[in-house]
């Protein structure tokens, strides 16, 4: 098990480096733009196991959210519950076997300064099986802590200005943590929104 889950690490780093790269292109910025800031490194993988339930109508499994994070990668067992919010309605996300969802975060939709969107998702409760998700956060790299964080300055210019104000990431992520999920995009909007 430790083996493969090493294995899985190291083939999920792979993939976010080449994501972190195509995600430059699309920026209009050097491919390695966002990997020589550090995008890529800070990786953490998170297991979540949803037992069935009697009653699904009467929980959440997790509740209404953005990732604070540059970028998630998803694993997902073949039962669903992830939703995604779309113009206010709720959208169940099928699993795809051995399909990966890419999930913008928060810090990558405010250094691109809003052409990438981070997304509000749920994971509603089910009736019908264990429901196991593995997703694999990145969030930059150490270093990121105490630096100037807002838009990258190479996307920014008089007709596209900065959406954010510069902000200290610890700061961010200290808000982040002292809120409930369905009030962190909220309460950190005032310390990063222009």
């Amino acid at each position: 098990m430790l083996k493969s889950t090493l294995e899985y690490i190291k083939y999920i780093r792979r993939l976010g480096e080449t994501l972190f790269q195509l995600l430059s292109e699309a920026l209009g910025l050097q491919e390695d733009h966002l990997g020589s800031i550090g995008c890529a490194k800070g990786c953490s993988i998170v297991c979540h196991y949803y037992p069935a339930c009697p009653q699904p109508e009467l929980t959440l499994g997790v509740r209404k959210h953005a990732d604070p994070g540059i970028l998630a990668l998803l694993l997902q067992n073949e039962i669903s519950g992830l939703q995604v919010l779309h113009e206010g309605q709720w959208f169940d996300v099928q699993p795809i076997r051995g399909g990966l969802v890419v999930n913008i975060g928060d810090l990558l939709q405010i250094m691109s300064n809003d052409k990438l969107k981070s997304v509000k998702h749920r994971v509603a409760d089910n009736h019908v099986g264990r429901r196991i998700s593995v997703p694999c956060f990145f969030e930059g790299h150490a270093t990121f802590l105490d630096k100037p964080f807002g838009p990258i300055k190479e996307l920014i210019s008089e007709a596209n200005p900065p959406r954010y104000k510069e902000f200290r990431l610890r700061e961010y992520i200290a808000r982040f943590l002292s809120s409930s999920l369905d009030q962190n995009k909220d309460s950190n909007s005032s310390l990063i929104a222009k």
